[in-house]
C-alpha cells in the first residue's frame, strides 16, 4: 500500500482552491462504495468508529488500539485518503505521540487533535476546552511525532461553541505556529464564526457541517475552507436497512420477498469478485 500517494492527495485537495465533500466510512465495504463513487477523501469519525466496533454511542470509550486497527482495515481495502477524527490523542501529549505513530502505522493520509478535556471529567458536565499550554503540547507532540512528512496534523477545537469566536481565534494563532497542516473548526453553522479564523490565520481550514449559508461553494473557496463534513448519514442508512430486512424477516416475509438487497452484481463489485478470482487461476491452480 502507497501510504505516502493518499496523502500526497489529500495535501492536494489542502493546497487547492475548493471544498471537498469526503465520505463517511466506517470498514472496507463503505471505503470501496466512496471510492467507487468518486469521493477524492474518506472521513472515519470517532462517532462511528464507536458505533461500527463497540455498538456504542460517541462518549470516547473505545480505544486506540481499536481505533487504529479499523482505520488499518478500511485503508487496507482500498486506495482512498482517509482522515480520521483521533480525539484527543487518547491522553496526554506523550499519548498524543503515540496515537500519531500508531494511525500513521494503519495508513491514514491525515488525523484531527482536539483541545477538549476527553473523555469527559468526573462533574464537569458541560465539554470544557484544555489550556491553550495543554493544546499546544499536544499540537506539537502530534507534529513532532510523524515520520512521513506528508501525513497531515490538523488541530481540532470546539472553541467556538464552548468559549466563543475570540478565544476560537486566539487558539487558533496559537497552534498555527505548531506546523500543523490546517484548522479543524466542528459545530460552526455561521459565516461570522469562521470569517475571523480564516482571516486570522493562513492555513487550510475545515469545517464539520458544510449546510445551510456555510455551503456555497464560492464562500468556502474565499475562506480557505478545504474540505467540508456532511455528517455520517451511511452509518444510519445501513442501521435503517439492517433494521428493516431484520424485522421483515423476524415477521415472516420470505427471504425471496425481501426488498432493497444490494444486486449480485453490486455485491460482486464491492467484495472485488473479479480479483480474487484472478488470483484463485494465478496461484491455486483454478
Amino acid at each position: 500500500m502507497d501510504w505516502t500517494d493518499r496523502r500526497r492527495r489529500f495535501r492536494a485537495i489542502l493546497a487547492g482552491d475548493r471544498c471537498v465533500h469526503p465520505g463517511s466510512v466506517y470498514d472496507p465495504i463503505s471505503a470501496r462504495i466512496a471510492e467507487d463513487l468518486g469521493f477524492e477523501l474518506g472521513m472515519f469519525a470517532g462517532s462511528t468508529g464507536s458505533l461500527a466496533v463497540l455498538g456504542a454511542p460517541d462518549l470516547v470509550v473505545l480505544t486506540l488500539t481499536e481505533f487504529a486497527q479499523q482505520a488499518l482495515r478500511i485503508n487496507r481495502a482500498g486506495g482512498l485518503p482517509l482522515l480520521v477524527d483521533a480525539d484527543h490523542g487518547y491522553g496526554n501529549a506523550l499519548s498524543v505521540m503515540r496515537t500519531v505513530q500508531e494511525l500513521e502505522t494503519a495508513g491514514v493520509a491525515g488525523m484531527t487533535i482536539e483541545d477538549t478535556a476527553l473523555p469527559q471529567p468526573y462533574g464537569a458536565g458541560q465539554p470544557r476546552l484544555l489550556s491553550v499550554e495543554e493544546g499546544l503540547g499536544k499540537m506539537r507532540a502530534a507534529v513532532a511525532a510523524r515520520q512521513d512528512p506528508n501525513l497531515v496534523i490538523l488541530a481540532r477545537s470546539s472553541a467556538v461553541t464552548i468559549a466563543g469566536t475570540e478565544e476560537a481565534v486566539a487558539r487558533a494563532k496559537a497552534y498555527a505556529v505548531t506546523g500543523v497542516d490546517g484548522f479543524f473548526l466542528p459545530g460552526v453553522t455561521r459565516r461570522a464564526e469562521v470569517e475571523p479564523i480564516a482571516a486570522a490565520i493562513d492555513l487550510p481550514l475545515v469545517i464539520a457541517s458544510a449546510t445551510g449559508e456555510l455551503a456555497d461553494q464560492d464562500w468556502l473557496r474565499a475562506n480557505r475552507v478545504r474540505v467540508g463534513l456532511q455528517g455520517h448519514q451511511p452509518f444510519q442508512a445501513a442501521v435503517q436497512a439492517v433494521y428493516a430486512t431484520l424485522k421483515a424477516l423476524r415477521e415472516g416475509t420470505a427471504p425471496k420477498d425481501l426488498q432493497n438487497l444490494a444486486p449480485p452484481a453490486l455485491m460482486r463489485q464491492v467484495t472485488r469478485e473479479s480479483d480474487y478470482q484472478g488470483w484463485t487461476r494465478d496461484f491455486l491452480g483454478g
